[in-house]
């Protein structure tokens, strides 16, 4: 069975195995990916946790003292109203900069490894340099993709949430069971949907460095790709999801919230969730893009290796976008 044939039919774990296998015979060059970006970018995150808790702690502490101690209106009032204004400016400043920071790094990270896969794929030679030069390039085409992505998750949550309003307003008289039942139904059903679309989002990211295509079209083209292979995608964001909160509550737990006293031990318990975490983004991102060939196989639509390496080597030159007969995959019939 060749290279084609096996991806068309990869399962769960052909995907998850095929991923690993990738990542161990290229460690030099994803050891430098997770150096650069991987690893900044899980540090923000974890740090992000630590410090947003501190931030909001000392709100909260500064909101107590002012209506605890029932303070009347006058010079001591204002001087506590202003402190609560000033450190709610700095927390959603750092949000902001938090915000920032991550969105960067996540699709260098995402233009980095999958430009790298796909050079694996193609056996094409890949330096860490070449990479580089290819995610100063790629970065815009994902950042239209995230950010369309961003409106539909915006659409949806309105949508979800007036849904929610409605059936609350509805069941306001109705049996208690019956109301509880309705509700947790419709906030499985929203999961779903936020799982559907954050699936097509990581495969739009693929597409958009891949493919000529990029914001809502690589969306409905990733639409249309995870047909068929759905499920398959559902169980691995699933998996990725456990772990990724498994990780975030170790976290809050042992290191925000300081269960064990010793400050030793919660910083190896930090060093410990943060090396998670890189491996766990490493791994994801392999992932989204080894589903991308799959998905494409599945659809029996023959790799043309040698223009998708031509595009592949269009971003360290001049990048011209290929036509869709040039780079997509070739209509194979049955």
């Amino acid at each position: 069975m060749d290279q084609e044939q096996e991806l068309q039919f990869a399962g769960f774990f052909s995907i998850l195995k095929k991923s690993f296998t990738i990542i161990f015979s290229w460690r030099k060059i994803f050891s430098q990916i997770t150096i650069y970006l991987v690893l900044p970018l899980s540090f923000v995150f974890l740090a992000h946790i630590q410090l947003s808790q501190l931030l909001f702690f000392k709100i909260f502490r500064t909101h107590h003292t002012l209506y605890f101690y029932n303070i009347e209106p006058g010079t001591v009032y204002a001087k506590f109203s202003r402190m609560i204004s000033s450190e709610w400016t700095a927390f959603w400043l750092f949000k902001i900069a938090y915000f920032l920071f991550v969105l960067i790094f996540s699709l260098l990270s995402t233009a980095a490894v999958v430009y790298t896969v796909a050079c694996i794929y193609t056996s094409k030679p890949i330096t860490f340099k070449k990479v580089t030069s290819v995610v100063a390039k790629v970065w815009k085409r994902l950042i239209v993709t995230l950010l369309w992505s961003f409106a539909f998750v915006f659409v949806y949550n309105i949508i979800a949430g007036a849904v929610f309003i409605a059936a609350c307003v509805a069941l306001y008289r109705a049996n208690r069971s019956i109301a509880v039942a309705v509700l947790l139904a419709l906030l499985f059903l929203y999961l779903v949907g936020l799982l559907y679309i954050t699936i097509v989002w990581h495969l739009a990211s693929v597409v958009s460095v891949l493919e000529e295509v990029y914001g809502i079209k690589a969306l409905i083209k990733s639409k249309n790709l995870i047909k068929g292979k759905l499920w398959v995608a559902i169980a691995l964001f699933v998996l990725i999801g456990i772990f990724f909160f498994g990780i975030q509550m170790v976290f809050e737990i042992f290191v925000v919230f300081g269960w064990p006293e010793e400050v030793g031990m919660r910083i190896l318990i930090g060093i410990f969730c943060l090396l998670l975490m890189v491996k766990l983004i490493l791994v994801v991102l392999v992932i989204q893009t080894v589903l991308y060939f799959v998905c494409k196989s599945y659809h029996h639509q023959i790799i043309d290796k040698s223009s998708l390496s031509d595009h592949l080597e269009a971003y360290t030159g001049d990048y011209l976008p290929l036509k869709a007969s040039n780079v997509q995959m070739e209509q194979v019939q049955q």
